[in-house]
């Protein structure tokens, strides 16, 4: 394991975790390398993006990136995020599957997308920017107000605004109302040298216009075609509505994503006792 200068990984990124900048500024860890992968270790825990940097869906290498990661001492938990389980996981570790979806760039939408667009535009103005500010962070507020989250996305959402201005490859679109109220606005992260990164969207429900939320994408996408980037990242599935709205886009499942959790410390005999007796997990 050496320390990872997080230019190095972030400018041939496929999956956002391997951006070191958002990373950090969400989660305050320390960016290591375990061989071709890229991970982050803080308070005796390591959480390993195992998505080689040559080739992201090679399990070969991800596993004797494991492995490395597994030998480093005072190691208490581990998390991998790769294309597939890894062999190390035993059978009891907390397992949850998606997948990443995306687009090739330039896109150019279909009628319907396009009449959407051109509807949304005329009821809102979208701006470019490196900021959040006051309504941005009102706007997430409400957001985590209205609706469920488990407490890591709930910690990430509040780090937006650190993120954002905490690194220069972050972009923020926003949507306004002709009063300059805020409908909605999207952040994009452009450090790879191919792949940009559709990283949050957030709208007012109560002044953003059908198709707004895909006007903002569509700007993220000319953002990303500007810079010669080829491909945007779209994310996970993560619910029903966001798959939705990424198929409407016509977006393609184009890597696994599999996140897998374990406690390396050994249980105690208490817990050992308890778990004989069917009475402690």
């Amino acid at each position: 394991m050496t320390d990872l200068d997080p230019g190095d990984a972030a400018v041939i990124a496929a999956v956002p975790e391997q951006v070191a900048g958002y990373v950090t500024a969400v989660g305050g860890a320390r960016l290591c390398r375990f061989g071709t992968c890229v991970g982050y270790r803080y308070e005796g825990q390591v959480v390993l993006v195992g998505y080689p940097l040559h080739d992201p869906r090679d399990e070969v290498a991800m596993a004797a990136a494991v492995d490395q990661a597994l030998a480093l001492p005072g190691l208490r938990r581990i998390t991998v995020l790769g294309p597939a389980r890894p062999p190390q996981a035993p059978p009891n570790a907390v397992e949850v599957r998606d997948r990443y979806v995306g687009l090739t760039v330039p896109l150019r939408p279909g009628a319907k997308l396009r009449n959407l667009l051109r509807r949304a535009a005329r009821e809102v103005a979208v701006t470019s920017g490196q900021e959040c500010t006051a309504d941005h962070t009102a706007l997430i507020a409400r957001y985590l107000d209205e609706r469920a989250f488990d407490a890591g996305t709930r910690h990430i959402f509040g780090c937006i605004a650190r993120y954002v201005r905490s690194v220069s490859s972050a972009r923020v679109v926003s949507a306004r109302r002709t009063d300059g109220r805020l409908a909605g606005f999207a952040v994009g992260e452009f450090a790879s040298r191919h792949t940009a990164f559709y990283m949050f969207s957030f709208r007012n429900a109560d002044l953003a216009p059908p198709g707004c939320a895909d006007l903002l994408l569509a700007r993220l996408l000319e953002e990303a075609a500007a810079r010669g980037q080829t491909y945007m990242n779209l994310g996970l599935g993560v619910n029903a509505g966001v798959a939705f709205f990424k198929r409407k886009w016509a977006a393609e499942p184009f890597l696994p994503y599999v996140d897998v959790s374990w406690d390396l410390r050994a249980p105690s005999l208490r817990t050992r006792i308890g778990r004989l007796l069917g009475i402690s997990k």
